[in-house]
């Protein structure tokens, strides 16, 4: 049986993990969170232990490994800025890593992790769910077919998060990297994976509830805008939805709001199958948030999503 241990347990996303872990016939051995509102794990795996200082988990990983009762796997779904120095700790405790995005905030953080994987012999697994989203196989697979370099392409993605989101690690950028990194990662990864390596990235809006910008990848043309404040949803969803996200390619609508509940179960069969997204795959994404961070707004008219008129421009 294959056994596990999770950093973050009582985040949004760890009950994913759980039920995966689950899923995959495995063990939780160990979970470790500051705050004690673990009660979700009880429903999977109530003979865990459960700790709430990074030392004493730290003790009984190494306990397990010294009884010969190693941890295969340690998953992790930390806040952004730890999840670094967690999947270190994953590596030289004699496991694998299994990270919730962005596997890092910045791209030389990838060297470093290169270096303790070829040190130890573990391997670092980053969740890139959409990469396993039927949907997005389907695109992917058309778009390879076509003859077509140049699909335009509008992503939006508003989410709506209350006060609560500034208050926490989420509204720190230097924790979180900020909201292109906090929940744009996962799109900009399944855009390199779609069109093909990025080439020109220009940023146009960035502020503490959104982020928008414009991006040429090999074969697409991108406008997208992100944004956590409710108030930039649509009309036509205010009141009645507290999401809305489009994603178009010359025009046409692609729906892939469906079949995501079991896309971490898909992530650690692949995993687990030795066929995980390492760290090749997650560089580019992350070249492309932590530039963005840096860059020096844009006034460029054409190339701006249309969201991003309802805000003043340099």
């Amino acid at each position: 049986m294959t056994s596990f241990a999770l950093i973050g347990a009582s985040g949004y996303i760890a009950p994913r993990h759980l039920q995966a872990m689950k899923a995959v016939g495995g063990d939780l051995k160990a979970a470790l969170d500051r705050s004690d509102s673990v009660g979700i794990i009880d429903s999977y795996f109530p003979e865990a232990h459960f700790f709430t200082e990074f030392e004493r988990f730290d003790r009984h990983i190494d306990k397990l490994r010294r009884k010969q009762e190693k941890i295969d796997y340690i998953s992790i779904c930390s806040p952004n800025y730890l999840h670094d120095a967690h999947c270190r700790f994953a590596l030289r405790s004699d496991a694998d890593a299994i990270c919730e995005k962005p596997l890092v905030l910045n791209p030389w953080n990838i060297d470093g992790l290169a270096e303790i994987e070829s040190d130890t012999g573990h391997r670092i697994n980053t969740i890139l769910q959409l990469r396993l989203h039927d949907a997005i196989r389907a695109l992917k697979a058309k778009v390879e077919a076509s003859q077509k370099d140049d699909f335009a392409v509008d992503l939006t993605y508003i989410t709506s998060r209350g006060r609560w989101y500034h208050a926490s690690w989420k509204g720190n950028d230097d924790m979180s990297g900020g909201v292109a990194t906090n929940i744009g990662i996962h799109f900009f990864d399944m855009l390199s994976y779609i069109f093909g390596p990025l080439q020109r990235s220009v940023a146009h809006l960035r502020d503490r509830e959104r982020a928008a910008g414009y991006l040429e990848f090999k074969r697409a043309r991108v406008r997208w805008f992100l944004s956590i404040d409710r108030n930039d949803l649509p009309e036509a969803v205010k009141g009645k939805k507290t999401t809305f996200r489009s994603f178009s390619i010359d025009g046409d609508e692609v729906e892939f709001s469906d079949g995501f509940t079991e896309l971490h179960n898909r992530s650690y069969e692949e995993i687990l199958a030795g066929r995980g997204f390492g760290l090749d795959q997650v560089r580019p994404s992350v070249e492309l948030v932590s530039a963005f961070r840096g860059m020096t707004l844009s006034p460029q008219l054409g190339e701006q999503h249309p969201f991003v008129a309802r805000y003043s421009t340099p």
